[in-house]
């Protein structure tokens, strides 16, 4: 088979070669053939000029594949060409096959391809041309010769210099790779009478640079969908080299999930299929994003998620006001801090939560068309007032812990959730309170009983003095319906009677009065009851003999018998009935 590259007269030549042909011969001919292999390649350039009209060798090429290192031409000859992919890439350009491309043929490599190079710009073939070139700062084409000290040798048709600093690369390594490459640079210094050619590539690859990031930014639009490498991370995203010009990819728009780090989700020299989300022109800034090219996790949960519902999720933020709740990827509630606890009032959400908490809620309401959902901590502990009445009744006794204080009163924690006001009246019966604080202290554990509960205020009063014994709870313990005991008529009007069965302990009932009483019972009735004192205790107890009470009239002061007709411990009530 014929070498590619060789014309084909002088392939038809081997080709009426004797069958049999010694191995010297061969090998005299393979020898003649590599060392005058640019001779023909001159030749065949030359011959080729015709099909683009150009000096130099250039001649028009056809893409037919592409793949991540090579960018493969047809250039008509029997092998294809070969051009780096990232000869591309560093110039910001798309190519795709059927593309129509300008090349020359440096070379063949190892495995049988011809390499091409696409300069744009031919190398001086003269002095006089050098001069020219200097004096117009135009760009030329060399040849990177090897490393020498401060810099690279670079053959621009004569020996030049390209200090290091303005070689384009960052260390010694990336200019070992140089060597053997074609360049673009700028004379910088010409010096003729000590043959002295300094060149720059740095500032034409930084012109380069910027002319790629001014088409390409007139090229972006907001909403294109782009391909990119990701060229660097910081805390906040990730810059992605879009073709010659770097967009945001900011944390936030990476996944619908909250990502706590660029650097979880992308690492440097990943390709990456981004969203245009903004293109500044004036701030030379683009925005892009990769979770807008997902479905937003809200629109799968349409219907899922419905206010009532008990649900578990992971903590992933805490902010002063609440903390937000991820029910599952992408789909996030916040419980308000409100929304925590029965107990107490939380003041900030991390005094409650902390991140990568796991917890259960209750869903308080779902917004599908904003996206937001409100939950609830406390709701799925239960509502401690939803059984008040029944745990609490009235007339109980409970025991509880000081919360806090008012002007008015004290409140007592009697249960998770579920707090108690005792009234300043409340608290002593000793003595008359002017401030909780006085005879209470935070903390401190009491005992009280329930006087009221309102379940849809959320509201208990208790009392602290009605739990302590007085005589008049001893004396109802003490006695029963039916029992007879002696009192002394306190009152007397229409029939009704006050009466006093001890010291403190009154009773009401009713008496039948005369008419028309004497004047001896008036007189009576408004002598000084104090006077009395010594002779009621006395008979308190033994009570006045039946006949003597039977025959004196009912008048304020006597003291009679009584039978109990109804006994209240609860209101603490006592009536009784004249025997």
């Amino acid at each position: 088979m014929s070498n590619p590259g060789i014309p084909e007269t002088e392939t038809r030549i081997e080709t009426n070669e004797p069958a049999e042909t010694s191995e010297s011969a061969v090998s005299n001919e393979t020898s003649e053939s590599n060392e005058s292999f640019d001779a023909i390649l001159s030749e065949y350039e030359h011959s080729h000029q015709h099909r683009t009209g150009e000096a130099g060798g250039r001649m028009e090429g056809t893409v037919v594949a592409v793949t991540a290192e090579w960018v493969f031409v047809d250039i008509g000859f029997k092998a294809e060409g070969v051009l780096p992919a990232a000869v591309f890439a560093s110039a910001g350009e798309m190519v795709a096959p059927g593309d129509k491309l300008l090349v020359t043929v440096k070379g063949r490599n190892d495995e049988g391809y011809l390499e091409l190079s696409r300069m744009r710009v031919e190398q001086p073939k003269d002095w006089s041309a050098l001069e020219r070139a200097f004096a117009e700062k135009a760009v030329i084409a060399g040849t990177v010769t090897g490393v020498v000290k401060g810099g690279l040798s670079v053959d621009v048709g004569v020996r030049a210099f390209m200090p290091a600093s303005r070689s384009g690369v960052r260390d010694a390594a990336e200019m070992e790779k140089l060597v053997g490459q074609e360049v673009r640079c700028r004379i910088t210094k010409l010096d003729a009478a000590d043959e002295d050619v300094v060149v720059d590539r740095r500032g034409v690859l930084e012109e380069e640079e910027r002319s790629t990031k001014e088409r390409r930014f007139s090229e972006v639009r907001e909403g294109d969908i782009v391909s990119g490498t990701v060229r660097s991370l910081a805390d906040y995203g990730a810059f992605v080299d879009i073709g010659g010009v770097d967009g945001l990819l900011h944390v936030s728009d990476i996944a619908w999930t909250r990502v706590k780090s660029p650097a979880d989700v992308l690492s440097v020299g990943q390709q990456v299929e981004a969203k245009v989300l903004k293109v500044d022109g004036a701030a030379r800034r683009i925005s892009l994003g990769m979770k807008q090219l997902q479905q937003h996790p809200w629109d799968a949960a349409a219907g899922k998620y419905v206010a009532g519902e008990r649900v578990r999720g992971t903590v992933t933020r805490a902010a002063d006001f609440g903390a937000f709740v991820e029910l599952e990827p992408g789909v996030e509630g916040m419980v308000h801090v409100s929304e925590m606890s029965w107990a107490k009032k939380v003041r900030k959400a991390s005094d409650m939560l902390k991140v990568g908490d796991v917890v259960e809620v209750m869903i308080l309401g779902v917004n599908q068309e904003e996206r937001r959902m409100s939950l609830g901590l406390k709701q799925a502990l239960g509502d401690p007032w939803a059984d008040i009445a029944a745990k609490f009744p009235v007339g109980s006794a409970v025991e509880g812990t000081v919360a806090s204080f008012t002007k008015f009163g004290a409140f007592v924690q009697v249960a998770e959730g579920v707090e108690g006001m005792i009234h300043v009246s409340e608290i002593s019966a000793e003595k008359r309170v002017e401030r909780p604080q006085d005879v209470l202290r935070a903390g401190q554990v009491v005992k009280a009983k329930v006087l009221d509960v309102d379940r849809e205020k959320r509201q208990m009063r208790l009392s602290m003095k009605q739990l302590v014994p007085t005589g008049l709870d001893e004396y109802i313990a003490e006695h029963k319906l039916g029992d007879v005991v002696t009192g002394r008529l306190m009152e007397i009007a229409d029939g009704h009677a006050t009466v006093e069965l001890g010291e403190g302990i009154i009773a009401s009932g009713r008496v039948s009065v005369p008419a028309a009483p004497s004047e001896q019972s008036v007189s009576v009735g408004q002598v000084d009851l104090s006077s009395l004192s010594s002779m009621l205790a006395a008979k308190w107890k033994s009570g006045p003999a039946a006949s003597e009470a039977k025959s004196e009239p009912v008048r304020v002061g006597q003291i009679r018998s009584f039978k109990i007709t109804l006994l209240d411990r609860g209101a603490k009530r006592i009536e009784v009935r004249l025997v």
